[in-house]
């Protein structure tokens, strides 16, 4: 491709509050993740990934559920997708025994590893890069260091990059039949997020790192909150921002949900792995050239339900769209603070020069 040229790529975005409900036998994505569109990119969210309990907020989460749906994903992407004439699939779902088991997240993130021999890289620019003005980005040079290290363990473990890895050992099934790779996987008590790419293009991403925020109990644990992942695909920064914000439909609750979305845009910090001295790679959310921003916000519509559904039936979005909190008037406040920030990032900007 010529320097300079454009790209267009498919990216697949999907939100499912599960309810704290396991996958059941039987259960199949293909039509829920359109398989048929191949994108090249899928970010998947979940909320409620596991039933929110003292034992699961306070004492230690269970990624049994997570791995389980992390396993019926991989079915839909990388199985088999024939379907007889009655409808059925005529073989074993990919992986499917995995549904069936009790492994953990760690374990079944390494069974989906591809044939790949380098693991993600943290970061893949010349730590001698020249800076040749203050809008030159780290990851704007040619993936010229071809000889590092690959990351450690620990940060596998930190970034979430154990969910891609090299395949010094065998899946479960040929990995050359894969044809997406799982590059993240990350759970925070209810919410997980997990981020699959086309396994010929993961060579092109870089920096990828993530951030937990906790809004739940006391403002702090994670029953509520984000989990945010950053990550560099070519020369565009990404940023996908899963969520599940605060429910309830009393008096205050909408400006509860504003305030964990002003904390979260706050307070998400994205570690600097870059081993370029003057790397611009996005260290907070809205400084990434894409954010995408996915969950269950709990924002209502504020009718009650028979007249909900009464304008539901007559079709007139319009007046649903007028009482949607999220074009209300106290929503627009969170419109505001995005725009207060940008331009105190461009006053700080034009300071410098």
């Amino acid at each position: 491709m010529p320097s300079g040229g454009i790209q267009s790529f498919r990216v697949f975005v999907a939100t499912w509050n599960v309810g704290g409900k396991s996958p059941n036998n039987g259960l199949h994505l293909d039509t829920f993740l359109q398989v048929g569109k191949q994108s090249d990119i899928y970010v998947l969210g979940f909320q409620e990934i596991v039933p929110l309990n003292a034992g699961n907020v306070l004492v230690a989460e269970d990624n049994e559920p997570a791995a389980k749906w992390l396993a019926l994903v991989n079915q839909s992407l990388n199985g088999p997708h024939g379907v007889t004439r009655g409808g059925s699939k005529t073989s074993a779902p990919f992986g499917s025994s995995l549904l069936f088991q009790k492994p953990s997240l760690k374990k079944v993130c390494k069974s989906f590893r591809t044939e790949s021999k380098k693991r993600l890289k943290d970061c893949i620019c010349s730590p001698v890069l020249e800076r040749k003005n203050d809008n030159d980005f780290c990851f704007w040079c040619p993936q010229a260091n071809k000889k590092e290290d690959n990351i450690s363990s620990e940060d596998e473990d930190e970034y979430g990059l154990s969910s891609y890895a090299s395949s010094e050992s065998v899946a479960p099934i040929g990995v050359d039949q894969m044809k997406y790779s799982l590059v993240m996987g990350k759970q925070m008590v209810g919410i997980f997020l997990t981020i699959w790419v086309r396994k010929e293009l993961v060579q092109h991403i870089s920096h990828l790192r993530t951030s937990c925020v906790g809004r739940g109990i006391m403002g702090c644990f994670g029953n509520k909150g984000c989990i945010s992942v950053s990550f560099c695909f070519h020369q565009t920064s990404f940023c996908f921002v899963c969520s599940h914000l605060a429910s309830g439909e009393r008096e205050g609750d909408g400006h509860r949900r504003n305030l964990d979305v002003i904390e979260i845009l706050k307070n998400t910090q994205f570690p600097r792995i870059c081993k370029t001295l003057y790397s611009q790679v996005p260290e907070k959310i809205i400084k990434h050239d894409r954010v995408i921003w996915l969950g269950d916000l709990n924002y209502r519509i504020l009718l009650s339900y028979p007249k909900t559904r009464e304008l539901l039936e007559q079709y007139d979005w319009d007046s649903l769209f007028d009482k949607d909190q999220v074009n209300s008037s106290t929503f627009n406040r969170i419109k505001e603070l995005f725009v207060s920030i940008l331009l105190l990032i461009l006053v700080g900007s034009k300071e410098k020069e």
